[in-house]
């Protein structure tokens, strides 16, 4: 089981079933949003429990990105067609006992950090 909450804890969430894919996400949406690349864990919807009311973003046609509105935290990436919803690692209360699996949109990354791990890159998502 996975907790977490924002900066503020107006928003709590509780992932009970397994978290999948944890990856590195550096397009610019993401880096503009967090400030940096975005980390997060895929959870399946009907395993996923929030507390509090997230507000959502609309990033494009396809996909919308969940904040706190009080203290602004990123929490949430949700594909428009996904079963699953996409949690913020930093967001994770205590170990998690994760580890990245890769890094995805290593094409767009910022010009001023460079990915030095053996974690597996993918240049675009597939």
């Amino acid at each position: 089981m996975l907790r977490g909450s924002c900066l503020c804890g107006d928003i709590r969430f509780t992932a009970t079933g397994p978290a999948r894919d944890p990856a590195a996400c550096h397009c610019s949406q993401c880096r503009k949003q967090s400030g940096h690349h975005w980390a997060s864990v895929q959870v399946m919807d009907d395993a996923l429990s929030v507390t509090g009311t997230p507000q959502w973003y609309a990033a494009s046609d396809s996909a919308r990105r969940g904040f706190c509105p009080r203290c602004g935290s990123f929490l949430f990436w949700k594909g428009a067609a996904d079963p699953d919803t996409g949690i913020a690692l930093g967001a994770l209360d205590g170990p998690t006992g994760l580890r990245l699996k890769r890094h995805i949109f290593t094409a767009d990354k910022g010009d001023y950090y460079d990915i030095t791990d053996d974690t597996p890159k993918q240049e675009q998502e597939t």
